[in-house]
């Protein structure tokens, strides 16, 4: 899960597609058990009718029917799927149709495209089975091409940022950040997506953790985010192809072609929820996004954010070895971290480290397994010891995927000058990616804040010392509150506020008691039968009659000035009574002492 506005750094090469992304703020797991109660407890319902992007919801329905539909034939109808950008379904085959007689001229376009597999028009590359071409046919079929829809976005004042509200089939909000590197000769962007609904983990810092885990999002809800937000930036283009043709004809001039639209080249899984909580959906989605036939980007592309789960970690490591890993560490010592961290009792740092450290070195790790296997060497078929990796190895491995630590900057011990060395020299010769992300700003229940400028910096350069790439994130989109959960958070501090004024509102019903039951000045002169004095001593006449509600409130400020008035009139009389009735008593017990002491 993410605590903060998305931020840019000034890293080169491919290490800014990897630092100048929506901040990573710890998403802290739970306890593996506990954490397998509060799902069951919390697991959503699937949406009904199911996104047509989940494979396996697609492959369970073609087995439940008894369609038999082989591999190929189904990568083929999500690469054509993909090609028309995820329109319904009965566009898709009424498209699709078109492909195959080449009627290229009545197909929809949304403008030259990056994206080598989007911007194809030639005949489809494999013809569909037509048993699958009828199940898509079929209304009933149970999927749809999207079961979610943006339900608010926000722009940042210099249109680099735009944050997204997407509303499930259920009603969950969960939060997309879209981040644009624009330049005059080329466009490129990024997207933070969310996994979970929420997050269960309740890190004091951050704001997706106030919320509670509402349950995990299916791979088809993952990747309509990223649907989502190819549209917007399509939109984006279109609207910058019209502003520039319009500036030709007011001018008379050729003005430089617009950049050819770019679908999103970048996705880190930084949103809201642990990722590796949600450990298949987000392997899933995975697959899709590095899957040639779909969004066909490039491993380095694509980075999952966690907080420490060590066993999925290592699964990951096994499963996509090829993907960027950030641990979001937040903390150089075991008892820091579990001070900030509520969970991080379970995962001793060194095991994260270690295991972050595997992750950046699989791929040479696989290549000397096979080495060794063909030589028959089986001896050093095992595990190679990680000190054994040379500094060359390292930062060759270094270059091929980013094995990152996010480190959120909280003013306190975690920012500290001794901190900054424990920090170095954890990452000593490993070669690890340090990315400081300055606090923003949130509404959770402590009140932190975010260290001086200068001492960030000094804090950088320390780490730095110890061999480690360090920087420090830019903030970008400060202006429209990015922070993860933020949005979301404020909606719901809006319905319970105003819950809690239909219920201070229901409570201020008028109740009628003594001053209601006293006539107004201008009752008693026109002996209006509204007004008319009531018996105090009756219970019944405490409380209006169902009837009469509507007329009580309607006139209630009248009521409240009557009652005033004749408040004011009873004063004086009440208080003579009051002082006689006093004066009364003391007399009546004066004579009864008398008569005592006769007696």
């Amino acid at each position: 899960m993410t605590l903060s506005q998305p931020n840019e750094t000034a890293g080169p090469g491919d290490v800014a597609d990897l630092t100048q992304m929506y901040d990573p703020t710890p998403s802290v797991t739970l306890k593996e058990k506990s954490t397998s109660r509060r799902n069951t407890r919390k697991r959503r319902k699937a949406p009904s009718p199911n996104c047509i992007l989940d494979k396996k919801a697609v492959r369970k329905a073609l087995d439940d029917r008894g369609i038999q539909v082989s591999p190929r034939h189904l990568e083929a109808f999500y690469q054509a799927l993909h090609r028309q950008h995820y329109p319904d379904l009965p566009t898709f085959l009424e498209n699709y149709d078109r492909h195959e007689r080449k009627d290229y001229d009545n197909m929809p376009s949304v403008g030259p495209l990056k994206n080598s597999v989007s911007s194809k028009k030639n005949r489809n590359k494999l013809q569909l089975p037509k048993v699958l071409l009828q199940f898509l046919a079929d209304p009933d079929n149970g999927f749809v091409t999207l079961t979610s829809r943006v339900a608010q976005q926000q722009k940042s004042a210099d249109d680099s940022t735009t944050k997204l509200a997407v509303q499930l089939h259920d009603g969950q909000l969960v939060e997309s950040v879209i981040m644009r590197y624009n330049n005059h000769n080329s466009s490129r962007a990024s997207l933070c997506v969310s996994s979970q609904c929420g997050c269960a983990m309740g890190c004091t810092f951050c704001a997706t953790g106030t919320m509670g885990l509402s349950g995990n999002l299916t791979s088809g809800e993952i990747l309509e985010q990223i649907v989502h937000a190819d549209r917007i930036l399509a939109e984006e283009w279109e609207e910058r192809c019209k502003e520039n043709e319009n500036m030709n004809k007011k001018h008379d001039k050729t003005y430089k072609d617009v950049p050819k639209l770019d679908l999103i080249r970048n996705v880190v899984f930084m949103g809201m929820g642990e990722p590796l909580d949600n450990y298949s959906n987000v392997v899933d989605a995975c697959h899709a996004l590095v899957n040639r036939t779909q969004w066909n980007l490039a491993h380095g592309r694509v980075t999952v954010s966690t907080v420490g789960l060590v066993s999925q970690i290592r699964k990951l490591t096994q499963e996509l070895p090829e993907i960027n890993l950030a641990l979001s560490l937040h903390a150089p010592s075991q008892g820091k971290r579990e001070a900030i961290v509520p969970t991080a009792n379970r995962y001793p740092i060194e095991s994260l480290i270690q295991a972050l450290d595997e992750h950046m070195m699989a791929y040479l790790h696989k290549r000397k397994k096979r080495e060794a296997a063909k030589s028959g060497n089986t001896t050093d078929t095992n595990m190679t010891t990680l000190s054994e990796y040379t500094a060359a190895e390292r930062m060759k491995e270094s270059t091929r995927r980013r094995a990152m630590i996010e480190y959120v900057m909280l003013e306190g011990d975690t920012s500290s000058i001794e901190s900054a060395h424990q920090l170095g020299k954890l990452c000593e010769n490993r070669h690890l990616v340090v990315n400081l992300i300055p606090y923003n700003q949130t509404d959770v229940k402590d009140k932190l804040k975010c260290p001086s400028w200068d001492h960030m910096q000094k804090f950088r350069e320390i780490v730095a010392s110890y061999g480690a790439f360090c920087t420090i994130r830019r903030t970008m989109g400060a202006d429209i509150d990015s922070a993860c959960g933020q949005l979301i958070t404020l909606k719901q501090k809006q319905e319970e506020e105003e819950q809690e004024r239909e219920k201070h509102a229901a409570l201020k019903v008028p109740v009628r008691d003594i001053e209601d039951a006293v006539p107004t000045p201008s009752a008693a002169n026109t002996n209006s039968t509204k007004a008319k004095t009531t018996s105090i001593g009756s219970a019944r006449d405490l409380t209006p009659p169902a009837d009469s509600t509507n007329d009580v409130v309607s006139n209630g400020h009248k009521e409240n000035a009557a009652s005033n008035d004749a408040l004011d009139r009873w004063i004086l009389p009440l208080s003579v009574a009051t002082s006689v009735s006093a004066a009364c008593f003391l007399a009546a017990s004066t004579l009864y002492l008398k008569q005592s002491r006769r007696r």
